[in-house]
């Protein structure tokens, strides 16, 4: 097996790939790590963790191996239940918890699930933990709570400094030094949390509340954030409707959500409401809708943010931190507006880092992954949707227009799973990075899809002032076919000013071409000779309209 850690904890389908029994030993494994981490910034004391989980049935079975495993290892559980993942981030530290555990595979169908570590204060782990605990999931006896024969402490429930130096790596467990840990339901803190997500909101000059006169649809996804989404947004003034908020354990995700936006515009348009929000199924992004059923990205709202903290003096070296994923509109938009733009690898921990070191207090993914640094150690979605919604309120315009301080400029994004040593090597992806200066990036990262996969990214940009479209995308995409061409996906995202103009519809003729590229491409004798030699399916290239 190989790396089991993705970039956002270990995910599978529950029961198959990730199994009760990988859980209890992943629990298990993690604890010596994460508690001498602990012990190592000055938290010395009996340890505890906070666990909770979306609305997946997986989870049920799930929490029970995990909180086994850890109180099986002497650490004291606090059972939050389903809440949004950032809740666990959030509790994590206002609960003095040496580490949190989140049970959630985000956006993804209800039969998979996955396991994610907080660490103090609520951090994501970086590379390094993750590989400790993996480390010793594998290692022999490396999962084993206790060794017959070492003696407890007198008093189990007494609190006793943690040990410092664990034994050192000999093939034998590490040994808890306080007996077994105890479990506590622990809901009422999704009241603390809740509570801290309208404390983020500035107070209005007029004393209403944030959200006053605002009619908002918020699509929950059936998932982490089904009740405190819409009591957040009540409570900040809004007027609410909620969609998606009725989960059953099956239906995470389904239709709904922030992968499934017309339901969220359809709702929008039929209730009359001034925006929509969008949130995943563990409620750590957000994405929106404007009052005329139109979608604003992560980009979009990072730029309504970034804008509106810059105006109040809070935009810490008026700069925001985005990854190499963002569109060429967002740089455009925000060096209009004399905001720096600082460039992360995918993934919301690389922004957070860059976030952390720099000392600045905005940035995020365009998926809608927004980090305020301020009040959220990781991306919040009910927290990104409360600021976004406040904003607009506060400047007395609708979502569309504050959608209109950045231009979405088409984009083309072709995602290749392979072995990414070669793909980086192969002369044929060199050559297709190079076709164009239409080219911004060619960004690799990794992606836990069957927990050893890789996703490589070549995504490419048009200025306003050059939206020619060119045959370079059947270039691109034969040439990675070339390299692997497992799963080559291209999606077209068009700006939304050119919905009915002419490079527009070059934009759809220049789809067709590539459509029929793909077809030729698979009717090419050479292709059986491709798969021969690299040993995979060579599959023809799909193009789907983002929008």
């Amino acid at each position: 097996m190989g790396r089991i850690f993705g970039t956002d904890g270990v995910r599978g389908v529950a029961g198959v790939e990730l199994t009760a029994q990988l859980a209890m030993d992943l629990a298990v494994a993690a604890v010596p790590v994460l508690v001498t981490a602990a012990a190592a910034s000055g938290h010395a004391r009996r340890p505890s963790a906070v666990i909770g989980r979306d609305s997946r049935a997986s989870g049920d079975f799930l929490e029970a191996a995990v909180v086994a495993g850890l109180a099986s290892s002497g650490v004291d559980v606090l059972r939050l239940g389903v809440i949004p993942t950032p809740g666990v981030a959030y509790l994590t530290g206002a609960l003095d918890a040496d580490f949190g555990v989140v049970l959630s595979a985000s956006h993804n169908p209800a039969a998979d699930n996955g396991i994610k570590f907080f660490g103090r204060s609520g951090v994501k782990l970086p590379d390094e933990i993750e590989d400790e605990i993996e480390a010793r999931l594998s290692s022999p006896g490396g999962t084993t709570p206790r060794t017959p024969g070492v003696s407890r402490p007198s008093d189990p429930m007494a609190e006793t400094a943690v040990p410092s130096d664990p034994p050192a790596e000999t093939g034998s467990p590490w040994v808890s030094a306080y007996g077994f840990g105890r479990v506590t339901d622990a809901y009422s803190a999704h009241e603390t949390y809740l509570d801290h997500l309208l404390a983020s909101l500035p107070t209005p000059a007029t004393g209403q509340l944030p959200l006053h006169g605002m009619r908002v649809v918020v699509d929950c996804a059936h998932g982490a954030a089904y009740s405190i989404g819409p009591r957040a947004l009540r409570r900040a003034g809004a007027e609410v409707i909620a969609i998606g908020a009725a989960p059953d354990g099956l239906n995470i995700n389904a239709s709904v959500g922030s992968t499934h936006l017309e339901t969220l515009a359809a709702a929008v348009l039929e209730h009359g409401a001034d925006a929509g929000l969008a949130f995943d199924g563990d409620a750590d992004r957000c994405l929106a809708i404007d009052g005329d059923g139109q979608p604003l990205d992560g980009d979009q709202i990072l730029a309504v943010l970034a804008s509106q903290l810059k105006r109040s003096n809070q935009l810490i070296g008026d700069t925001v931190v985005v990854t190499v994923m963002s569109n060429l509109g967002f740089h455009d938009a925000m060096r209009e507006s004399g905001i720096t733009v600082i460039e992360t690898p995918v993934g919301d921990k690389h922004v957070y880092a860059a976030m952390r070191d720099g000392g600045y207090v905005l940035g995020g993914e365009q998926s809608g992954h927004i980090i305020q640094l301020g009040y959220a150690t990781t991306g919040d979605g009910v927290l990104t949707g409360l600021h976004l919604l406040a904003a607009v309120n506060s400047a007395g315009i609708p979502v569309s227009a504050a959608a209109k301080l950045m231009t979405r400029y088409p984009q083309v994004l072709l995602n290749v799973r392979g072995d990414k040593d070669r793909a980086m090597a192969d002369p044929a992806v060199v050559e297709a990075a190079g076709l164009s200066g239409m080219v911004r990036q060619l960004a690799l990262n990794c992606v836990p899809a069957g927990f050893e996969q890789n996703l490589l990214t070549l995504k490419l940009d048009q200025a306003a002032s050059d939206r020619r479209t060119r045959p370079m995308e059947e270039k691109l995409v034969q040439g990675l076919s070339k390299y692997l061409g497992k799963d080559i996906r291209l999606a077209f995202e068009i700006a939304e000013s050119d919905l009915n103009s002419p490079a527009r519809q070059r934009v759809q003729a220049e789809q067709e071409r590539v459509a029929r590229a793909a077809s030729a491409f698979e009717a090419d004798p050479a292709v059986k000779g491709l798969r021969e030699r690299f040993g995979a399916d060579v599959d023809a290239a799909s193009v789907k309209p983002s929008n």
